[in-house]
């Protein structure tokens, strides 16, 4: 019968013959076969069915072999012994090799046949062994899906006790190293097929066996946390997760993240890994345990680690939110890590360049399922744009594109938030190295934010965007000065020409930091500008000084310079440290112009007046300033409490506010978070509004009355001020922050107001110029009590009486012109206190000769009566002849991106909590004219940026070498994958990471209203 068998096999027959030949061949199996024909049977069967030449002679194989050990079962168990099988699993068949998944399939199809034998125990215990020598080898998928499909038919095979829990261990290595490089459909679900196979096996032993249950996950842990760069463990390990019990899931979290023996690097990897398994296709709960365990790591205070693993794998989390088979997982996954992600926007703003895309796929596409997402999804982006509002330039197109989908409460917001937090300040968030990234597509230089210091790099920003302001202070010579103008001066070099996509200004900080300020606390941009400019202004005078008291061998250098040290408020340095300054021929002025830098940019003159309604006479003071600080107009309870005050109410005439707060105004007892504004039914208000509304006539009577020393007694008079001197920078403050004495918090006016581009101050021209005795123009920029801008608020509009009366004036002989200023820049604040929030500025580059002269039009008849206005179309576009609305350049600490004028003015219309705070014009020369007389080193006008001098340009060409090897250094690092225990190179740098303020929750963004939280100290970003 075999002959038959292998002649009919190499036969040239059709296949049908062959089939009804072998199905006689078949039957014969029932009749009496002598036991050596049996034998030879069996032989020729398992040629075929392990070497058989196509599936038909396997087939063949395999019918034949089942019929003839079925009827003749005693020689069948002689034929399939021990030692064949022990021969088949050690030394393969022929050339077939040992491990063919082909050998696997007939030992079980052999065990199916001899199942009621006795002799089958003896080949169960053979198996045993042998299968975990096998498991040890690490078999390929498919010999690993073929040996589990035996074992889970046949679990007498299955290895016990030690050798179980030995088995178990293995068999899980043996799938971390499996790998599918298939890329067919077809081939990766056999592949998927073949992993879920192995994984039903562990997970029938440890049911079966549930002491092997701990020492596999051990397994598990060990192999995903191993360190080494030559072993990536495979994905396929997610199928396990499926099938370790839930309820096991705290226990064995608290076990492991408090084990000490287990150091934070493995740790790491471990965590990275198993976020890796939500590419699984079929695994459950793989984002309970990576959930569970970032959980139990907060719960220890790993931080490290959790920052490390956030910023490494959001993107690759956020990108599975593209598959729906993952997409619910990663979006647990993806939304705890961002909401616990709170002291720093650097893991969200990774996603924010994907998420415009994302949306508007599952838009498109219409299922429902999709749009159900896109409703969880949308929450999690809103209570992110909350809790790191001050970023319109990267949230714009998201608000755009989610618009139309729900939008949750601010209180849901405010709720998810604190629940999900895992840390609100903690001393393992230290700002270490960056991992800095190209310049951005503007070729400018952001800022980093060394801990709440956005309130000084919005101002640097925009003092650096003031350019002639820049080109004067880059064109200084103060070689070997230590002093802070030149700090400054190495700073704007490092802003125009550094490498770095963020320049860490770290000694102009600990220079120019008020000595009240506290380190790494919120501070006012507004006071640290006043402190800033002052400074500068005290040290050139202090330079002045000393040089005059030299003896003259030259004409008096006169350029506004400053030597090696000044007069330093914060008794750092006295003037003998440092070297007199080198100045260039160039850089001499007149003797009779003594005025400094800060005097000439930003110096402004005004004369404040009071006229007695009594006898009329006049008394008159001018003094300087530096900034305007604008207060709105007050509400009637406002007035009410002003009205009361009595003798605390004078008014002041400086308006160059405090170094200790001046740009607050005093409430009266209110619980009201926001400062209360009249409602009007008209147009909101502007900057011209609040100008006017600032030197506008000031009725003082009652227990604010005047003592005239004419009359001899207290009368009733009328404050005015005027602008006799126009800087060539005007800096406005608009006084948003109320402080409310029943709470002693400074409150914030939410009041949007309208910028415009352009505009027109009343400067008035005295025909007689004051006193001597009443002028103060030679005396340094004046520092006022704290009291010097609060009574803005309180300021009342005179009645048509009193303006009646005031049309009859006509002594003074002064006459007033229109100067034309155009907008450079703007700070804004988002949040809605000053103790908190975020700052940043948008602006460009301006000079005095970039406008031109408009045409006469209504507006100007309006400018002639001296009050200051918008010009026309200034409010709607920028009106800048000839220039691009794309020069305008949002600075947000260490990001750098391109805006435009309409986004600058359209901000609290779309992120209420932002409102602009500081606004910097620069004045334009009159058509045709050049104030200065041309282009001058010691003027403010310079046509070009001024050449490096070789000291700063040695500094920036020393400091971009240090970059290219940072940059080298941290390639490699990531080449090596070495694991690191730090936090260092993170992208997009660490602003605002470390310091104890309270101030990401209570800025701005898409949400309206509101106060932050009181719960969570927050960090600014």
């Amino acid at each position: 019968m075999d002959k038959i068998l292998e002649g009919l096999i190499s036969s040239g027959h059709t296949v049908p013959v062959k089939k009804a030949i072998v199905k006689k061949v078949v039957e014969a199996a029932e009749k009496d076969v002598a036991a050596d024909e049996c034998r030879a049977l069996f032989t020729v069967t398992t040629r075929l069915i392990l070497l058989g030449e196509d599936a038909f002679q396997k087939q063949v194989g395999f019918q034949v072999l089942e019929a003839y050990a079925r009827y003749h079962r005693s020689e069948f168990e002689g034929f399939f012994s021990k030692d064949f099988v022990l021969g088949l699993l050690q030394g393969g068949y022929e050339q077939l090799d040992r491990k063919d998944p082909a050998l696997v399939d007939y030992i079980h199809c052999g065990l199916r046949l001899l199942i009621s034998c006795p002799a089958v125990l003896e080949l169960f215990n053979v198996i045993q062994v042998e299968v975990l020598r096998l498991v040890c080898e690490r078999p390929n998928p498919v010999l690993c899906a073929r040996l589990s499909t035996m074992l889970s038919d046949f679990v007498q095979c299955v290895p016990r006790d030690k050798s179980g829990v030995l088995f178990c261990q293995q068999l899980v290595r043996t799938i971390s190293y499996f790998h599918c490089m298939a890329r067919q459909e077809q081939e990766l679900g056999e592949y998927v097929g073949q992993v879920t196979k192995v994984s039903t096996l562990l997970q029938n032993i440890w049911k079966a066996e549930p002491v092997t249950l701990l020492p596999s996950l051990q397994e598990v842990f060990a192999i995903i946390s191993s360190t080494d760069p030559s072993f990536d463990p495979s994905i396929a390990l997610a199928s396990l997760v499926q099938h370790i019990p839930v309820q096991m899931i705290t226990v064995l979290i608290k076990s492991l993240t408090t084990d000490q023996n287990v150091k934070d690097a493995n740790m790491t990897k471990a965590l990275c890994r198993m976020i890796d398994w939500l590419s699984w296709p079929l695994a459950h709960h793989v984002d309970t345990w990576v959930i569970a365990l970032l959980k139990g790591l907060a719960a220890v205070q790993k931080f490290t680690i959790l920052i490390d693993v956030t910023l490494l794998k959001i993107e690759l989390v956020f990108n599975r939110l593209w598959y729906p088979i993952v997409r619910q997982g990663a979006l647990a996954v993806l939304s705890h890590m961002l909401l616990s992600f709170q002291h720093s926007p650097e893991a969200f703003h990774l996603v924010v360049p994907h998420v415009v895309h994302l949306v508007q796929s599952l838009q498109a596409d219409g299922l429902p399922t999709s749009k159900a997402f896109l409703v969880q999804f949308t929450e999690l982006i809103h209570c992110m744009m909350y809790q790191y509002s001050g970023f319109p330039d990267l949230y714009d197109h998201i608000l755009e594109a989610i618009k139309d989908l729900p939008k949750p409460g601010e209180e849901k917001i405010k709720l998810v938030l604190n629940q999900s937090a895992w840390t609100s300040q903690s001393n393992s968030f230290t700002s270490g190295p960056l991992r800095q990234a190209c310049k951005s597509e503007t070729g400018k230089t952001g800022l980093v934010n060394l801990g709440n210091t956005c309130y000084m790099n919005s101002i640097l920003q925009t003092l650096f965007m003031a350019t002639d302001f820049r080109r004067h202070v880059l064109s200084l010579h103060l070689n070997g000065s230590n002093t802070l103008m030149k700090k400054l001066q190495l700073l704007f070099a490092f802003l125009a020409h550094t490498q770095r996509a963020a320049y860490a200004p770290r000694n102009f900080l600990e220079a120019s930091r008020p000595p009240w300020f506290n380190v790494g606390s919120q501070q006012d941009c507004s006071e640290y500008l006043r402190f800033l400019l002052d400074r500068l202004h005290e040290e050139e005078k202090t330079i002045q000084v000393l040089e005059s008291t030299k003896p003259s061998v030259a004409p008096a250098p006169a350029a506004p310079v400053v030597d090696s040290t000044s007069k330093d408020p914060t008794g750092q340095t006295s003037p003998e440290e440092g070297l007199a300054p080198s100045l260039s021929p160039a850089e001499s002025k007149a003797d009779h112009d003594r005025r400094t830098l800060i005097e000439r940019t930003f110096g402004g003159k005004l004369v404040t007046g009071i006229r007695c309604t009594h006898c009329n006479g006049i008394s008159e003071k001018e003094e300087p300033f530096t900034d305007l600080s604008l207060a709105f107009y007050p509400s009637a309870a406002s007035q009410d409490a002003a009205q009361c005050e009595g003798p605390s109410a004078q008014p002041k005439a400086v308006c160059q506010g405090s170094v200790n707060g001046g740009s607050e105004i005093p409430v009266p007892d209110q619980t009201s978070p926001v400062h209360p504004v009249p409602e009007t039914s008209g147009p909101p208000l502007s900057v011209p509004d609040l100008v006017n509304y600032f030197l506008a006539p000031e009725i003082l009577d009652q227990d604010n009355a005047y003592f005239c020393e004419k009359c001899g007694c207290l009368q009733r008079a009328e404050k005015t001020m005027k602008v006799v001197s126009a800087p060539e920078y005007l800096i406005l403050t608009l006084l948003r922050f109320s402080y409310d004495a029943k709470s002693h918090v400074r409150r914030k006016i939410l009041e949007n107001v309208t910028i415009p581009s352009q505009l027109r101050l009343p400067v008035h021209q005295l025909a007689a110029a004051p006193s001597p005795a009443s002028s103060c123009t030679s005396s340094p920029l004046q520092v006022d009590s704290p009291e010097s801008s609060e009574n803005l608020a309180k300021k009342l509009k005179p009645s048509q009486k009193d303006e009646d009366e005031d049309d009859t004036e006509s002594s003074r002989g002064d006459v007033s012109v229109q100067v034309r200023y155009v907008l450079s820049s703007v700070v804004m604040h988002s949040g809605v206190s000053s103790e908190s929030g975020h700052y940043y500025s948008c602006g460009r580059n301006i000079t005095a000769t970039d406008g031109d002269a408009t045409t006469r039009t209504k507006e100007d008849a309006r400018n002639e009566q001296g009050e200051c206005a918008a010009l026309p179309g200034s409010t709607d576009h920028d009106g800048t002849p000839g220039r691009d609305t794309s020069d305008w350049l949002l600075f947000n600490d260490s990001r750098v991106t391109f805006t435009s004028f309409q986004s600058v003015q359209n901000i609290t219309t779309r992120f209420p909590k932002d409102t602009a705070y500081v606004l910097m014009y620069r004045k334009q020369d009159p058509a045709g004219q050049n104030v200065n007389k041309g282009p001058t080193a010691n003027g403010l006008r310079q046509s070009s940026e001024p050449p490096l001098q070789k000291e700063l340009l040695d500094a920036i060409i020393k400091d971009n070498k240090l970059y290219l090897q940072e940059q080298e250094l941290t390639a490699r690092t990531q080449a090596l994958q070495a694991p690191s225990s730090s936090c260092s190179f993170r992208p997009n740098g660490s602003d605002d990471n470390n310091p104890p303020g309270s101030c990401g929750p209570s800025g701005g963004g898409g949400g309206g209203g509101g106060g932050g939280f009181n719960t969570i100290s927050r960090l600014v970003f």
